[in-house]
């Protein structure tokens, strides 16, 4: 039975979640450490597939180890299989009809609601899995498990409502034109990474606003964060069957984008493994009833350009948040670092090696470590890997380059210098707390940045330090494709839902911009409707007339 809509409605104003400092004495702190310790002392947890409400447990069980620690895991989970995939689309696409037809007043009530769950209720618990499951400090876990993921549920409202309203300006006479945007015909396929809890919610999220159904498979890396933001959902009003909640690894992908109802990719996570979904996707056209949505947002090789007339403390400062905080495990962090030969003898040298020496390294459990564990064993290897390449290809490294995994995954905060502008640690992702520097000559400039806009395959973030408003403008323009977000004499990290509209291009991913109203015209399907009001009184023109 269609229900009524009696009035227009407005969302509440909607701004950026305050973040906490987390000072010595601040309720926050004892807040979080209070719901660390609980979590600690229950650990491991245990997740399920949840699948149109009823949790399903099968003999396929994983764990979710701790980086910092890993002799020990923070929950284990059950993956999912082919028929659970099947169940799992089956399911969604009854409840599809339930849900499109929701008035939207009341879907953006249930993501409204569920902003308010997680920036309260579940804030230091979704931050105590994220700080243990995924190596995050206090910080990190702030402006991610807290912050970013209740904006993206408010920001999204408040970009859905504006996409709502965009209507046809013209009407002929004795006629009305008019747009709705219907969901995708079948379901959305979310696959989200570790790094970010927010992401884990938005990639769902984001489709399900505009009336998609999804099926979510988290990364193992961070099941049991995810799984609280999927908790969140289903409290604040999202029924059973419209996201689907099923763990695993690559043969929950394969069987969701093998099914006939697959519409589209929703996708966080390495530049390889998007690359492969495509051609997959591809392979399977003549299986599906219309072309699939892939939207993804890969890897980077992000990057600073120290002008000479750069304020050097500030572009030190800036590069060692850009290229150390979370590890470097960031998609947007800094990994390519362009020095003048000028800024970097006359004090950024000294000034930055400084700096770092300061990191402290160690597990989230202590406040004052800046520096957590890596993700996991393959990170371990494949960062401590580079490395050791760099090395051996002549690279120089001023500090750090030791790791140590006997306990915990962590790697020092490693600067490598480096002669060869085109060196390993210069073109591919390392996704770890390692930065290569480049010093070119002043005069140099415009060829080091031809070296930036071509010597790696991604395009997503990078950093110009000038003082001068020429030479801005001047990089800005010649770097035109070689980053989607730019920033001036500021780190390339960072980007604020509602602020900074995030993601690149190139091998980076199809720039679809989270965080804005962009994404969210990737997850509809206009269907124009015209209404007549005054019939035809003959079928002739006036010019057929004699």
């Amino acid at each position: 039975m269609a229900t009524p809509q009696l009035a227009t409605f407005k969302i509440p104003p909607v701004q950026n979640e305050p973040m906490r400092s987390y000072a010595p004495g601040s309720p926050e702190r004892a807040a979080l450490q209070t719901a660390f310790d609980e979590m600690q002392a229950q650990l491991p947890f245990e997740v399920p597939c949840v699948v149109n409400g009823e949790e399903i447990r099968t003999n396929n069980v994983q764990k979710q180890v701790l980086p910092h620690d890993h002799a020990r895991h923070l929950c284990t989970f059950h993956e999912g299989t082919p028929e659970i995939v099947a169940k799992a689309v089956d399911g969604a696409l009854k409840a599809k009809t339930i849900w499109e037809n929701l008035p939207w007043n009341d879907r953006a009530a249930i993501f409204l609601k569920a902003a308010d769950l997680a920036s309260g209720k579940y804030r230091y618990k979704l931050m105590a899995a994220t700080m243990l499951g995924q190596g995050k400090n206090v910080w990190q876990a702030e402006i991610d498990a807290a912050a970013e993921l209740t904006d993206f549920f408010r920001f999204g409202v408040k970009y859905v409502e504006e996409l709502y309203a965009q209507q046809p300006p013209m009407n002929a006479p004795g006629s009305w034109n008019r747009v709705e945007y219907r969901p995708l015909e079948g379901f959305v396929l979310a696959v989200s990474p570790f790094n970010f809890t927010a992401i884990g919610g938005n990639l769902p999220g984001v489709p399900a606003l505009v009336g998609n159904v999804v099926v979510w498979k988290p990364s193992p890396a961070a099941t049991y964060s995810n799984y609280i933001v999927f908790n969140i959902l289903t409290e604040a009003g999202v029924p059973p069957g419209v996201i689907q909640f099923v763990p695993g690894g690559p043969e929950v992908v394969q069987a969701a984008i093998k099914n006939p109802s697959f519409a589209s990719l929703h996708f966080t996570g390495s530049t390889h493994v998007f690359k492969s979904l495509w051609q997959n996707i591809a392979s399977n056209l003549d299986l599906y009833k219309g072309y699939p949505r892939i939207v993804g947002e890969t890897g980077g090789k992000n990057w600073h350009i120290i002008h000479p007339s750069a304020e050097i403390k500030n572009a030190v400062l800036q590069s060692v948040r850009g290229a150390f905080e979370y590890q470097g495990q960031k998609c947007s962090a800094l990994s390519r670092l362009y020095v003048s030969k000028s800024v970097w003898e006359n004090g950024f040298k000294a000034q930055f090696l400084e700096e770092i020496a300061k990191i402290k390294v160690g597990p989230c459990t202590q406040w004052d470590n800046f520096l957590g564990p890596v993700i996991g064993r393959r990170a371990f290897d494949t960062i401590t890997g580079y490395i050791k390449k760099a090395k051996d290809a002549g690279g120089e490294v001023l500090i750090g380059g030791s790791a140590d995994d006997s306990k915990g995954f962590f790697v020092q905060p490693t600067v490598i210098l480096t002669k060869d502008p085109q060196s390993v640690t210069m073109r591919e992702e390392i996704f770890g707390p390692v930065v290569t520097v480049y010093v070119f000559e002043d005069n140099d400039y415009d060829k080091t940045l031809d070296l930036i806009d071509s010597t790696s395959i991604y395009a997503l973030t990078g950093a110009i330090f000038a003082q001068d408003r020429v030479a801005l403008v001047h990089t800005t323009n010649r770097l035109r494709n070689a980053a989607g977000n730019i920033y001036y004499n500021e780190k390339c990290t960072g980007a604020v839902v509602g602020q900074q509209p995030f993601g690149g291009a190139r091998a980076s991913g199809t720039n679809d911009k989270a965080g804005s109203i962009s994404i969210f015209w990737r997850f509809v399907s206009a269907r124009s409707i015209k209404e007549s009001f005054v019939g035809l009184e003959e079928f002739q023109y006036p010019s057929n007339l004699l």
